[in-house]
């Protein structure tokens, strides 16, 4: 291609390998405009390969590369001198899964030195790299997920993290040294924070939730004292008073394969043990994902309780495969996306049903985009279990969702057919008892309006009755021309009539 504009007669015309050339499917170039020099860099033989990421270091004349294969299991950092053209490998991980791509690294003023996050010891820490590829020190450590990496204070050798180091549960928002030494919290006990830093790291602002209590945002100092509030969010939590709202509840569900799920509910008001009550189960589930957090939950916390006002009880479990909780049961779903979240919300479902106060026959799903995916298995391979589901812009078919997402998760169909085929709900459309609500946007970008198309004409051909809700030219999130209130109001009558 050739970049012409007399605005900038000194830029040079790219020229690009042609097909089946070293590097022709992707490449990374750098030009200098006082030199006016273009540099093209070797990234290896291979051309089916991913740049997820290019950063500078701190010195214009080193750039770094991520490169990872077509599987997403091997990443390499490479080390490319924008002065002579030459490349080095610097570091290399790999997985028996996949890698979780970050933005977890820092290039320290020293030019010598850089921070780095892995999941190579079963859970995400930081780690002290030199630029020679050599790790120097594990910066952090234990049996807990590093959740964000906020930064270094060179001048005082500290660095910046959030973590879920109490409970899978809660975040933290912590300080630990360069050189060791124990972390220090900085953040409040309990709930989620998390934290905006000065440029210094003088200052913090924490923003911290509970599940019952919304978002509070205070300035505190290097050492977690507090500063000043900024808001406190009392108003909010009158009007929560107001309405009388039930309160969330966290539990922990057992499965009969020894797994225990962490759970929340929220009973119907004025809840009555010796009473039985509906269940409606609100599902994501995907990988490293988490619905259960003692944190403020926004829009669907106010629909929860309205629905508990109409006496349901409200549930949401985290499956296998969701996050905070190492590496092992984040990624334990590999190549069979669906399978194991399925069996543990079907679990958690039947457990529900044996509590003296639910209903048994009126146990319901619902969920968006994963979530949908989820609630549409659940109902179809649980249909002993759910009686009624909502999906909102599922995924009903792996065949059709973005390649570099599924391909990280599954790999290809042709080399996993199996699990493509036993965990597409396209495919289990001739087990539908209950009552079905397919709702998508036809203007989605993300899950492609096709998969509920192929859905639909699944389940005609099969038969098979549902109701249908469709929003034109509207996107994955279903937003603008009081669509959102619109959506809420159909899935509050479909579960008034249905379950």
């Amino acid at each position: 291609t050739k970049f012409n504009n007399e605005l900038y007669p000194e830029y040079v015309t790219f020229k690009y390998p042609k097909v089946g050339e070293k590097n022709a499917i992707v490449s990374i170039h750098t030009y200098n405009l006082s030199g006016k020099k273009h540099r093209i860099y070797d990234l290896g033989k291979d051309t089916d390969i991913y740049i997820p990421r290019i950063k500078w270091t701190n010195s214009s004349e080193q750039l770094m590369i991520y490169k990872m294969n077509r599987h997403q299991n091997e990443l390499e950092l490479i080390l490319a001198d924008t002065k002579s053209g030459s490349t080095k490998s610097l570091l290399k991980e790999t997985s028996k899964y996949y890698i979780d791509i970050t933005d977890d690294i820092r290039f320290l003023e020293n030019d010598k030195q850089f921070i780095w996050s892995s999941e190579k010891s079963g859970y995400n820490h930081l780690y002290l790299y030199g630029l020679n590829g050599k790790q120097e020190a594990q910066l952090t450590h234990g049996d807990y997920d590093v959740t964000s990496f906020y930064g270094v204070d060179e001048k005082n050798k500290m660095i910046f993290y959030q973590a879920a180091a109490k409970s899978s549960l809660q975040r933290e928002v912590y300080r630990a040294g360069i050189n060791g030494g124990k972390p220090t919290l900085l953040s409040p006990k309990g709930g989620t924070s998390s934290a905006q830093f000065s440029s210094t790291y003088d200052y913090m602002v924490i923003t911290r939730s509970t599940a019952n209590s919304p978002a509070t945002y205070a300035v505190y100092d290097r050492s977690g004292q507090l500063v000043r509030t900024i808001e406190d969010n009392k108003q909010l939590s009158q009007t929560q008073k107001q309405f009388g709202v039930s309160d969330v509840e966290f539990f922990t569900i057992k499965t009969d394969e020894g797994v225990a799920l962490n759970a929340y509910k929220i009973l119907p008001t004025n809840f009555d043990a010796k009473k039985s009550y509906p269940v409606l189960m609100y599902v994501y589930g995907g990988p490293g994902s988490q619905t259960v957090t003692d944190s403020w939950k926004g829009q669907n916390y106010w629909w929860f309780q309205q629905l508990a006002q109409q006496g349901y009880m409200v549930v949401s479990v985290d499956n296998r495969g969701t996050g905070a909780r190492g590496e092992e049961f984040k990624k334990m779903t590999y190549l069979n996306l669906g399978k194991h979240e399925t069996a543990d919300q079907i679990a958690a479902g039947k457990y529900l049903a044996t509590l003296p106060y639910v209903d048994a026959k009126r146990i319901g799903i619902w969920g968006w985009s994963y979530g949908g995916y989820m609630s549409s298995l659940c109902l179809l391979k649980g249909n002993e279990v759910f009686s009624t589901a909502i999906a909102v812009a599922p995924v009903t078919n792996w065949r059709w969702y973005d390649s570099v997402y599924t391909e990280r998760y599954m790999r290809t169909e042709d080399e996993n057919p199996d699990g493509f085929s036993d965990n597409s709900p396209i495919n289990f459309v001739d087990r539908l008892e209950g009552d079905y609500l397919l709702i998508h946007g036809m203007g989605d970008d993300n899950v492609h309006w096709q998969n509920t198309v192929e859905m639909a004409n699944a389940l005609i051909k099969a038969n098979k009755q549902f109701d249908t809700y469709f929003y034109p030219n509207r996107h994955h999130g279903i937003t603008g021309g009081n669509a959102r209130l619109h959506l809420y109001t159909k899935m509050t009558n479909f579960l008034l009539e249905n379950l």
